[in-house]
């Protein structure tokens, strides 16, 4: 299954892209999309403690369970001021 991952904040400076398409096996969570993108973008696994999922308009735990065509957010902590 395909997933679109959005990239936020710094998050996207280190990844140098805003998004991209990621393929999963059925049945695939939040935690086996980050040791994906944590391959393909090592940089991001040093932000690994404070990086906040969110599918569509919800954040998730790493434990969630991803479907096809789900639109993932990857961002650092939302502070406000």
């Amino acid at each position: 299954m395909k997933v679109c991952v959005h990239f936020f904040a710094q998050l996207r400076d280190i990844a140098k892209t805003q998004t991209v398409d990621v393929d999963l096996v059925d049945g695939a969570n939040v935690l086996d999309l980050l040791k994906i993108l944590y391959a393909k973008f090592p940089a991001l696994a040093g932000h690994d403690k404070s990086i906040l999922v969110g599918v569509d308009v919800e954040f998730v735990d790493r434990a969630y369970k991803l479907n096809a065509g789900d639109e993932i957010a990857i961002m650092p902590p939302v502070q406000g001021g």
